[in-house]
Protein backbone atom coordinates (compact mmCIF):
# COMPACT_ATOMS: atom_id res chain seq x y z
CA UNK A 1 0.00 0.00 0.00
CA UNK A 2 1.31 3.96 -0.90
CA UNK A 3 2.46 6.05 1.74
CA UNK A 4 -1.08 8.08 1.98
CA UNK A 5 -4.18 7.75 4.17
CA UNK A 6 -5.65 4.59 4.48
CA UNK A 7 -9.24 4.12 3.38
CA UNK A 8 -10.21 3.38 7.11
CA UNK A 9 -9.24 6.90 8.47
CA UNK A 10 -11.14 9.69 7.66
CA UNK A 11 -9.70 13.03 7.85
CA UNK A 12 -12.04 15.81 9.00
CA UNK A 13 -12.27 19.19 7.72
CA UNK A 14 -11.58 18.95 4.26
CA UNK A 15 -13.50 19.52 1.03
CA UNK A 16 -13.46 16.12 -0.73
CA UNK A 17 -14.55 17.25 -4.00
CA UNK A 18 -12.65 20.61 -4.45
CA UNK A 19 -9.68 19.68 -2.85
CA UNK A 20 -8.98 16.74 -1.04
CA UNK A 21 -5.53 16.36 0.67
CA UNK A 22 -3.75 14.48 -2.09
CA UNK A 23 -4.28 17.34 -4.37
CA UNK A 24 -2.08 19.48 -2.93
CA UNK A 25 0.26 17.00 -1.26
CA UNK A 26 2.93 17.67 -3.72
CA UNK A 27 5.84 20.23 -2.58
CA UNK A 28 5.87 21.46 -5.94
CA UNK A 29 6.59 24.88 -6.66
CA UNK A 30 6.95 27.84 -9.12
CA UNK A 31 10.19 29.82 -9.06
CA UNK A 32 7.21 32.48 -7.66
CA UNK A 33 7.89 30.40 -4.64
CA UNK A 34 3.55 29.66 -4.74
CA UNK A 35 2.67 25.86 -4.72
CA UNK A 36 1.61 24.47 -7.37
CA UNK A 37 -1.22 21.60 -7.87
CA UNK A 38 -1.40 19.15 -10.44
CA UNK A 39 -4.62 20.89 -12.66
CA UNK A 40 -2.94 23.83 -13.43
CA UNK A 41 -0.29 21.67 -15.04
CA UNK A 42 -2.55 18.82 -16.37
CA UNK A 43 -5.38 21.18 -17.62
CA UNK A 44 -2.90 22.65 -20.72
CA UNK A 45 -2.83 18.70 -21.83
CA UNK A 46 -4.84 16.15 -24.02
CA UNK A 47 -6.96 14.13 -22.13
CA UNK A 48 -4.88 11.05 -21.47
CA UNK A 49 -1.88 12.47 -20.78
CA UNK A 50 -2.86 14.96 -18.58
CA UNK A 51 -4.80 11.72 -16.32
CA UNK A 52 -1.41 9.62 -16.65
CA UNK A 53 0.22 12.79 -14.88
CA UNK A 54 -2.29 13.26 -12.81
CA UNK A 55 -2.35 9.69 -11.55
CA UNK A 56 1.78 9.43 -11.13
CA UNK A 57 1.47 12.91 -9.80
CA UNK A 58 -0.74 11.60 -7.08
CA UNK A 59 0.46 7.70 -6.01
CA UNK A 60 2.21 8.43 -3.02
CA UNK A 61 -0.33 9.96 -1.59
CA UNK A 62 -3.72 8.61 -2.30
CA UNK A 63 -3.22 5.18 -0.35
CA UNK A 64 -3.00 2.82 -3.45
CA UNK A 65 0.03 3.78 -5.29
CA UNK A 66 0.15 0.39 -7.48
CA UNK A 67 -3.13 0.73 -8.84
CA UNK A 68 -2.39 4.50 -9.68
CA UNK A 69 0.49 3.74 -11.52
CA UNK A 70 -1.42 0.85 -12.95
CA UNK A 71 -4.20 3.38 -13.97
CA UNK A 72 -1.20 6.09 -15.52
CA UNK A 73 0.13 3.15 -17.38
CA UNK A 74 -3.56 2.47 -18.72
CA UNK A 75 -4.01 6.39 -19.76
CA UNK A 76 -0.31 6.07 -21.60
CA UNK A 77 -1.03 3.44 -23.33
CA UNK A 78 -4.54 4.78 -24.57
CA UNK A 79 -2.61 7.86 -25.95
CA UNK A 80 -0.04 5.71 -27.57
CA UNK A 81 -2.66 3.99 -29.46
CA UNK A 82 -4.69 6.67 -30.47
CA UNK A 83 -1.73 8.24 -31.78
CA UNK A 84 -0.61 5.55 -33.54
CA UNK A 85 -4.11 5.00 -35.23
CA UNK A 86 -3.94 8.90 -36.14
CA UNK A 87 -0.77 9.27 -37.61
CA UNK A 88 0.81 11.61 -34.78
CA UNK A 89 3.61 10.00 -33.77
CA UNK A 90 6.19 12.35 -34.50
CA UNK A 91 9.48 12.03 -34.14
CA UNK A 92 11.26 14.73 -32.17
CA UNK A 93 13.80 17.08 -34.63
CA UNK A 94 16.96 16.82 -32.46
CA UNK A 95 20.41 15.68 -33.83
CA UNK A 96 20.46 11.67 -33.31
CA UNK A 97 23.72 11.59 -31.17
CA UNK A 98 23.61 7.63 -30.86
CA UNK A 99 23.03 4.24 -33.09
CA UNK A 100 21.05 2.79 -30.55
CA UNK A 101 17.05 3.01 -30.33
CA UNK A 102 15.80 6.01 -28.85
CA UNK A 103 19.29 7.68 -28.92
CA UNK A 104 18.30 11.78 -29.79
Amino acid sequence: MGKGNPENVRVVGYDAVNNPPHYSAQPAKCVCGKTVECIQVTEHMSFCVGNAVKYLWRADHKGNDIEDLRKAAWYINREIERREKEGLVTIPDLPIRSTEPFGW
